[in-house]
């Protein structure tokens, strides 16, 4: 399994640098974050000890059941899953970044917990791009105006936007779920909103993660490519199982 991993990761990398070899982009500016969601630990371990540092899970029990078999490690942890109000106490235990923000009850309730931690944290505002109802995210036509209310909360220091792209076997219909976030990115940056200025960019699977880059990707999140099938069928890209 370890050289299977290795193997795998640098078949990813160079499809990172590939896509951004075409679109006249920097490798450096795409990001690989391990989306990890139900790989054990020493498989989790393999990767991070072959130069990786940013994983991501998608469930609270996961990020809790991990954490022994990964704290010795260097590496930070972004949750990329929907994210329920009543365990946000205990995945700020250990993430330092959160991907899935996308209504205001969440972000009250991540202001109040992060205020009595006297911290910060890095937040991506999630958005539904694809317009499927299998998958959360605000509208699109919202996410300007969710934005300009989560900067009334000082504790969260938005970072950027994540969208799961729609998934098909035409690329053509893939397009425009991932170009649309970097749309919206930019109608952001023309609302001039005071310390926006750098946001990135959180999209791109196994499946289009070189169609992400072309529109603009700065964070690929891969895990079948790397550790292999762990689902079946759509849930790949269904969230409504997610915690």
């Amino acid at each position: 399994m370890k050289d299977e991993i290795i193997l795998n990761l640098k078949e990813v990398h160079q499809r990172i640098t590939d896509a951004c070899l075409l679109a006249g982009r920097n490798p450096a500016d795409v990001a690989l974050l391990l989306a990890v969601k139900t790989v054990a630990p020493e498989n989790i371990r393999i990767a991070v000890e072959a130069g990786e540092t940013l994983i991501g899970e998608n469930k609270m029990q996961e990020l809790r059941d991990k954490d022994s078999g990964l704290k010795d490690l260097v590496i930070e942890r972004h949750f990329i899953g929907h994210l329920q109000t009543n365990k946000v106490k205990d995945v700020l235990k250990y993430v330092s970044c959160i991907q899935s923000l996308d209504r205001l009850n969440l972000a009250k309730e991540l202001h109040t917990q992060l205020e009595k931690q006297h911290r910060t944290l890095d937040v991506f505002v999630q958005v539904n791009t694809s317009y499927e109802e299998s998958k959360f995210g605000l509208p699109p036509d919202e996410v300007l105006a969710f934005i300009k209310k989560i900067k009334e909360y000082p504790t969260l220091q938005i970072k950027g936007l994540m969208t799961i792209g729609l998934l098909d076997v035409d690329k053509e219909k893939m397009l425009p779920s991932l170009r649309l976030l970097r749309e919206i990115r930019d109608k952001i940056y023309d609302a001039k909103i005071d310390g926006l200025t750098n946001l990135k960019l959180s999209m791109g699977m196994s499946q289009d993660l070189e169609l992400a880059i072309a529109e603009g990707s700065n964070m690929v999140r891969i895990g079948t490519s790397i550790f292999g099938n762990r689902f079946l069928g759509k849930e790949i890209w269904n969230e409504n199982n997610a915690e």
